[in-house]
């Protein structure tokens, strides 16, 4: 009968030690989906921000702010042929 007790309380406590581990597991989860969700988000804000840059008025804008450039004029321009 002591053995039987004995197997019985091995059970039960293996049985919360499972249930101990699988919330463990859980909590670590979310803690990392919600990290992915951290990098989704800046991931958005960086493709908002590359399509902001690469906008032909903001490099114009750019060009001429800090790079002092000038459009030059019409009959200085040479147009090559492919």
């Amino acid at each position: 009968m002591g053995a039987l007790f004995a197997l019985l309380l091995a059970s039960a406590l293996a049985a919360i030690y499972s249930k101990y581990h699988s919330r463990q597991v859980f909590i670590e989860i979310q803690k990392q989906e919600k990290i992915l969700d951290q990098y989704d988000v800046e991931w958005g804000q960086l493709q908002l921000e590359l399509t902001t840059q690469a906008d032909q008025s903001k490099i114009e804008l750019s060009a001429r702010e800090q790079l002092k450039l000038i459009m030059p004029e019409r009959d200085k321009i040479i147009y090559l042929k492919p």
